[in-house]
């Protein structure tokens, strides 16, 4: 297809992430037209979450089509592709220390990678404040996207890319994103190199990972002197109403936290009590794999709306990889549908076997075995 060919076609994306912001930049740059709905009341409502590494062959292919590859590359670190093994007592087990050209996964913020993105749109590509509740009308099109205010519009084609929760995911699929069993808890370092310097020379400039019997710790850098650390351990849903306890009583998290992880040393145990501000607790929720649906003209899905699974740093790479296929075929194909169908023939068969190689759980990550072969280290993270 070509712009002429799509004049008049109306093509939505939900959701202002990664993969969606991805999508649309890919259209406009051959000249199609396309809105991103987000439910965000603008770019700087939340917190978008730490830092994610862009693969060569997925992430890093799709900026290129987007013609953003030499941006990423001024606020990519490429130090941040350095990686340690740590035992519970701090000694160091293992290293990856990237060359100096290495470029396989240089890591970004995913706040700048967001804002790179929405900075290449054109001007009012994003409405924002606009949640989706449904979506409606025959599978031939057009459909009605139905927002949470009680608004509405059409589009000949709505693509999914609006996460874990998708509401447009019901409109093909009745899959429903269910608990893992695993729990993550997120803390948030600031100013390393002086309010946590002993951490700092832990981590380094990358990522460090400590695994015992029960659980995990992953920490990792972010720019600007900042870290993350996730605490991962098999928890119920409702493990904080279950202790009495509340997402505001750092205290008493931290308190059970330290009976958690009792074992490890003082100096690692820096890692689980010397955040700075409150714990934030990210449940890790994933799709029955395998996950498919039956082909429709007018919705399609990409990211973790298609293929939730375990977050071992490809969960974003392969959002933009579908986002670039998706956009790409929307270009070539001479009909949305022969376009959704092109897409769906390549994404489908991939998201399928990454998420059996998973098996739908994330319990590797409790492990000293790693993510099974075809995921990447280290953990992701959303907002």
């Amino acid at each position: 297809m070509t712009a002429a060919s799509l004049s008049g076609k109306r093509i939505a994306i939900i959701g202002a992430g990664p993969g969606g912001l991805t999508c649309a930049r890919i259209l406009q740059r051959n000249g199609i037209t396309v809105t991103v709905y987000d439910r965000d009341a603008d770019e700087h409502a939340r917190n978008q979450g730490g830092s994610l590494d862009l693969h060569e062959d997925d992430g890093q292919l799709a900026l290129r089509e987007a013609g953003l590859l030499t941006e990423f590359f001024q606020h990519a670190r490429l130090e941040g592709q350095e990686m340690r093994q740590l035992s519970t007592d701090g000694r160091l087990l293992g290293q990856h220390v990237p060359a100096e050209s290495e470029t396989s996964a240089p890591e970004i913020d995913r706040g700048q990678l967001r804002s790179l993105l929405l900075r290449s749109l054109s001007p009012g590509t994003v409405q924002w404040g606009r949640g989706v509740a449904s979506i409606t009308g025959p599978s031939s099109g057009p459909r009605t996207i139905e927002f949470r205010d009680g608004s509405s519009t059409e589009a000949d084609l709505v693509i999914g890319a609006d996460g874990a929760h998708s509401k447009v995911r019901a409109a093909v699929s009745q899959a429903k994103a269910i608990y893992s069993g695993v729990n993550f808890l997120e803390a948030w370092f600031d100013d390393m190199e002086t309010e946590h310097a002993a951490l700092a020379a832990f981590v380094g400039q990358g990522s460090a990972v400590v695994n015992d019997a029960d659980g995990a710790m992953w920490a990792q850098r972010n720019s600007g002197g900042h870290m993350r650390v996730y605490l991962v351990r098999r928890r119920p849903l409702d493990w904080m109403t279950k202790h009495g306890l509340t997402a505001s009583d750092t205290a008493g998290i931290r308190a059970h936290l330290l009976q958690e992880y009792a074992g490890w040393s003082d100096d690692v145990l820096r890692f689980v009590t010397d955040n700075d501000g409150e714990y934030v607790d990210r449940p890790l929720f994933v799709l029955p794999a395998p996950h498919a649906w039956e082909h429709c003209a007018s919705v399609t899905l990409i990211g973790d709306a298609a293929h939730l699974v375990p977050p071992v740093g490809v969960g974003v790479n392969l959002a933009m990889l579908d986002a670039c296929e998706l956009a790409l075929a929307l270009v070539r194909e001479q009909t949305i549908d022969d376009a959704v169908r092109a897409y769906e023939a390549g994404m489908l068969p991939r998201s399928t076997e990454l998420a059996i190689a998973l098996d739908g759980k994330g319990d590797f990550l409790l492990t000293d075995d790693g993510p099974p072969e075809g995921a990447v280290n280290p953990v992701e993270q959303t907002a």
